[in-house]
């Protein structure tokens, strides 16, 4: 349920052109989709299961709760609510409620009354929420082993997810990065014009650092007239000891440590692609 304002309460946001005084609410909806994948080798079976604990173990519904909570405050925003689960065998989620403004207590919240019912805290969660889901993945015969973790913030207000773009693909140490932000919806002035974005975006690698931008193959796809913007990412520098995982893979010869090279890449062009790739 999305609070508004009072009919002549009046907000404004920022634009790189110029201060626009909004009428009411700020009823955009943007949303910052990403599908984060890290990619290594491990030889044996022995060694494919402890990649998995490992996994489980590093990235627990525990660690992904403060690494969320640092998006929070990176984006400006205040938690509501907090849900998480680890999943057996494998992955984890966890999902916080977030809004824009400070939260402080109402009467009606520390009064002895019913609380609210379940579809008014879903609508809320549809509008402002930050998700992320844990997907360890090993293939028995090749050994390759991919890591995706899918994250989306999604705000309704002021508040921009783009400024978690940074933090989130250092703190997952990403491989291949697809990213998707949208925004939907619109918002009124205070003539009635409506506004369908505010703020200007050309791509999202302008919210990116330099060094980041100097780490990844990156490419876009954006149709402009839907607000709407994709890009895809491809860590350039390769050294293949940051892709083992095991005791078996110490000691493989030069023919060996060439033929996990190349299974690697592959498999690291064909998630990038989105396609499968002739050998």
């Amino acid at each position: 349920m999305i609070t508004r304002l009072a009919p002549h309460t009046y907000r404004e946001f920022l634009t790189v052109k110029s201060k626009l005084k909004l009428h009411g609410f700020n009823n955009l909806t943007k949303t910052l989709s990403f599908n984060i994948y890290d990619i290594c080798y491990a030889e044996t079976p022995q060694d494919q299961q402890a990649y998995v604990e490992y996994i489980n173990s590093v990235y627990d519904a525990e660690r992904l709760t403060r690494i969320l909570t640092d998006v929070v405050d990176i984006i400006g925003a205040n938690i509501l609510n907090i849900a998480r689960q680890d999943y057996d065998p494998q992955g984890a989620s966890v999902t916080i409620l977030i809004s824009e403004q400070p939260v402080t207590p109402t009467e009606s919240q520390i009064e002895e009354s019913p609380g609210p019912l379940p579809e008014t805290i879903l609508a809320h969660l549809d509008k402002s929420h930050i998700t992320v889901h844990t997907y360890p993945e090993i293939h028995p015969v090749d050994g390759i082993a991919t890591f995706r973790v899918d994250i989306d913030v999604s705000t309704c207000g002021v508040i921009s997810p783009l400024k978690a773009l940074n933090y989130l693909i250092h703190k997952f140490e990403s491989d291949i990065v697809t990213v998707d932000y949208r925004v939907r919806g619109f918002t009124r002035d205070v003539e009635g014009k409506k506004h369908f974005i505010d703020h200007e975006i050309n791509s999202i690698q302008n919210y990116l650092s330099e060094d980041t931008r100097n780490g990844y193959q990156m490419t876009d796809v954006n149709v402009y007239q839907e607000n709407l913007f994709h890009t895809k990412m491809l860590l350039k520098q390769f050294e293949l000891d940051n892709y083992l995982f095991g005791d078996a893979t110490s000691n493989l010869s030069a023919e060996q440590r060439e033929q996990v090279t190349a299974k690697v890449k592959h498999e690291m062009l064909e998630i990038f692609y989105g396609r499968n790739v002739a050998v």
